[in-house]
């Protein structure tokens, strides 16, 4: 009788599941997706950002309807969400640090993607540069809100970098400030982009997600596993749900103990037209970019070269294709990864120093490497490649082995 209701009910859930249009689409997401067997960890990051981005929209509307977008009041605004609303500063320090988690999140899974050749995967990889490259624009215009001296000298100094575009320069920059400097219109308009881009993220992060489930999942192993899927619930459902129950322990941790970790100290104080810091800088997740801008001395090349750190993700499905997608089997392109990866963390610190010797010298030089990666990083599988096979390998020459030609990479025709 229990098994007779058991069954019902399961053929019943399976029913809705599949006739309601809402739970269906849901469920291609989260119950019936197949998904390879031997993800690791790294695989996990997607959705930590998911949750991220949840995270920091449901706290940042609840702090939009105590903040004020005027010069004279911004500032005493979050002072007023800080110390009067209930539970405001729990929500500003979650959204402050919640933003650090993003990016640190961001990193690790566009790193995750280059060590595994995710790139390949044309769109879903284009479409995840889109969302990054609007994420720091989001970061930034957020970063300007709360009207402190870091937000307002850092406001100024890269909106007048659009100032080196050629011809449109200068109209560009009066027209992001609404007048001839940073003022009451800039912090309008920054507020209006920061409250309204998340929605535009979240529409992005859904055709990511489609472009993805067009293609698949890659693995650590890099090879076709379609054979062996499984369903992401349970395995990977409860899989992510660990990494979001540690990164949110985390967060709260950091919330309720050193709030003010990722913080300017100089930021706690109004913003002064007048008074210029003695050393303005983002956000750490900024620095790594910031220190390419500031390495190269002539303003049009050191905004190019900003630009470019970013904008060089977009080149990257343009590689040849190698024989073994990933990294995980070649120690030089490893090597080679591994020390982008230490250069990326001294970029980042140097972004921290003062623009004097030897920080100068340390930060043009990190600066050269970082371009250097994505020049470099090619040539280690092909090198790596005729190491293997003995300066080159005629797959004709194999015919035990038996290789076909898909995507313009050769393949064992069992994979």
């Amino acid at each position: 009788m229990l098994a007779t209701c058991f069954a019902k009910f399961n053929s019943l859930k399976y029913s809705l599941r599949y006739r309601n249009r809402f739970l269906k689409v849901l469920s291609s997401v989260l119950y019936d997706l197949p998904a390879p067997v031997n993800l690791t960890i790294f695989w996990n990051f997607g959705s930590l950002l998911g949750v991220c981005l949840v995270m920091q929209i449901f706290t940042g509307l609840l702090m939009a309807v105590h903040y004020t977008p005027e010069v004279g009041q911004a500032f005493d605004s979050v002072v007023h969400i800080m110390r009067d609303v209930n539970g405001g500063w729990f929500l500003r320090s979650a959204h402050a640090n919640g933003a650090s988690f993003f990016f640190g999140c961001i990193y690790l899974h566009i790193g995750r993607g280059v060590f595994y050749h995710s790139f390949f995967m044309t769109h879903t990889w284009l479409v995840g540069c889109t969302l990054f490259i609007v994420l720091m624009a989001i970061a930034f215009t957020g970063y300007v809100l709360p009207w402190g001296q870091m937000s307002f000298w850092g406001a100024t100094v890269i909106t007048n970098l659009f100032g080196a575009i050629p011809y449109i320069g200068p109209s560009l920059v009066e027209w992001l400030w609404g007048g001839f400097c940073v003022g009451d219109a800039t912090l309008k308009r920054f507020f209006v982009f920061h409250f309204l881009a998340p929605f535009i993220l979240m529409v992005l992060v859904g055709v990511h997600i489609i472009f993805l489930h067009d293609t698949g999942s890659g693995n650590p192993l890099g090879v076709d596993s379609d054979a062996e899927a499984v369903p992401f619930h349970s395995y990977y459902v409860l899989k992510d749900l660990v990494g979001i129950v540690v990164m949110i322990g985390i967060l709260f941790m950091i919330v309720f103990c050193e709030p003010d970790l990722f913080s300017d100290p100089t930021n706690y104080m109004p913003a002064d037209p007048m008074k210029t810091p003695l050393h303005i800088q983002p956000e750490w997740y900024f620095l790594f970019a910031y220190t390419i801008l500031r390495s190269i001395p002539n303003k049009l090349g050191g905004v190019l070269a900003l630009a470019g750190s970013v904008f060089v993700l977009y080149l990257l499905p343009m590689y040849p294709k190698s024989l073994w997608r990933g990294s995980q089997y070649n120690p030089v392109a490893q090597f080679v990864f591994w020390v982008f990866v230490g250069n990326f963390i001294v970029l980042t610190y140097m972004g921290m120093c003062p623009v004097e010797p030897p920080f100068e010298l340390v930060g043009m030089i990190s600066s050269i490497l970082y371009f250097l990666f994505y020049i470099v990083y090619p040539f280690t599988w092909f090198i790596w490649e005729s190491v293997i096979f003995d300066e080159g390998m005629n797959v004709k020459d194999y015919p035990d082995m038996v290789f076909s030609e898909k995507d313009d990479v050769y393949v064992l025709k069992d994979w």
